[in-house]
């Protein structure tokens, strides 16, 4: 192989693939890149068996074609220090990658590339309907409420099921399930889990349109000039729809920004906090066992005719005010050590209370 390449091109795409790349052991072939010329344009591929991507990118000339692999990580580094105004040039053969631009030049050892693992199959009669601004604002609002390093592994991830005429978009780390809800026409029926790291991953690359496809055992995305796979999760996701209660004794349309700036005052000295609604305002105390205390108000006609008291996890509570762009929310509430809601749209997060 031997070719010309803008730096630039080259070293966004060599930044994205980071992540992707077996940072555990340095002399496995996952810690390389895969490179290879094709169709006037170079192929490069990463990937650490659990998550793969590959993208082709323009090249200035190509004088000999060819593949390879290199450290993933070295050729990064190297790319990073050349200059931008000069094109670079890769020349490979059967041991080594040389770099060169201007009077600088750099070797680096290769693997076998026909040992590279291949990218997963996929036909185009397994793409999933979903409009990509769904998709993409689906995963970024129930992110938080994905559970890491849970034993039961189905947790370690979001839930995507399409049901005739809905899609669910669920989370839960088991403090706090998080629901995304959209309608559809479509009478498809698809239940698959994506793992926590490919949920990370998707919301880097994907910020445009993105195209979904499935295999037995693969979730596939192409947008732009990557396209990205992940395995899916075996195991049976909780039947999240028995959690979710069906009435509320009290539901309260509530302002966003006046409960944020509450929760992270009292924040100062504990993420526990206990919520008492009264007629005309909302006490927020810290819960705390240490010395320190902190309360504050907020003014809010709730119409709570007796005083009601409940505990909750901060975090919980500003993960989904996060992901509000509305400037009220919806809070439900039964009694205090039940599970209550808060919601916005077809977005709604259900969360198990601190027993006071």
């Amino acid at each position: 192989m031997r070719i010309t390449i803008f730096k630039n091109a080259l070293e966004i795409v060599l930044n994205n693939f980071q992540p992707f790349l077996d940072k555990r052991d340095f002399s496995q072939i996952t810690s390389h890149i895969f490179f290879k010329t094709i169709d006037n344009q170079l192929l490069l591929r990463a990937t650490d068996y659990e998550i793969s991507i590959q993208a082709q990118i323009d090249v200035s000339g190509i004088e000999e074609e060819g593949q390879g692999t290199v450290s993933g990580k070295q050729i990064l580094e190297i790319i990073k220090r050349l200059r931008d105004d000069k094109e670079i040039s890769l020349i490979s053969d059967d041991e080594s990658l040389i770099i060169k631009q201007g009077r600088s030049q750099f070797k680096l050892p290769m693997f076998n590339a026909e040992e590279f693992p291949k990218f997963p199959n996929y036909t185009t009669e397994t793409k999933i309907q979903i409009p990509s601004s769904q998709f993409i604002n689906a995963i970024k609002k129930i992110n938080p409420a994905v559970g890491t390093n849970n034993p039961k592994i189905e947790l370690n991830g979001a839930l995507l099921n399409i049901k005739e005429y809905m899609i669910d978009f669920v989370a839960t780390d088991t403090r706090r399930l998080a629901l995304m809800k959209y309608d559809t026409q479509s009478i498809a029926t698809l239940s698959i889990i994506i793992p926590k790291k490919a949920l990370n991953e998707i919301q880097k690359l994907c910020i445009d349109e993105l195209d979904l496809y499935h295999n037995e055992n693969q979730l596939i995305i192409k947008t732009g000039i990557y396209t990205f796979s992940t395995k899916l999760t075996n195991g049976r996701f909780p039947d999240y729809e028995r959690i979710i209660p069906k009435a509320f004794t009290h539901t309260l349309e509530l302002p966003k920004n006046d409960f944020i700036s509450a929760i992270r005052i009292i924040n100062s000295v504990s993420q526990e906090i206990k919520m008492t609604f009264r007629q005309n305002e909302i006490l927020f105390e810290s819960m705390s066992s240490e010395n320190s205390q902190g309360s504050t108000q907020c003014e809010i006609q709730t119409n709570f005719e007796n005083e009601f008291s409940i505990g909750i996890n901060s975090k919980s509570l500003l993960d989904f005010l996060a992901q509000v762009g509305e400037d009220r929310f919806t809070l439900c509430l039964n009694e205090a050590n039940n599970p209550f809601m808060v919601k916005s749209e077809n977005f709604s997060t259900i969360i198990m209370p601190i027993i006071l």
